[in-house]
């Protein structure tokens, strides 16, 4: 019984600070960002391969 009366206070105490949407857009935009960044970047460096290994040939 106390941890459920825990849980719900800390689920209550979460829902009530984290409301805003501006902090969950905010959070995506960083994410997405990061992830188009790390995307990139691998494909430079699949290319970057590629163009080493045929060069050799």
């Amino acid at each position: 019984m106390k941890k459920s009366v825990q849980f719900a206070s800390l689920f209550a105490f979460i829902v009530t600070t984290f409301t805003s949407c501006e902090v969950v857009k905010g959070i995506f935009k960083a994410g997405m960002g990061f992830g188009i960044f790390i995307v990139i970047a691998v494909i430079a460096v699949i290319i970057f391969i590629i163009s080493k290994l045929s060069g050799k040939k």
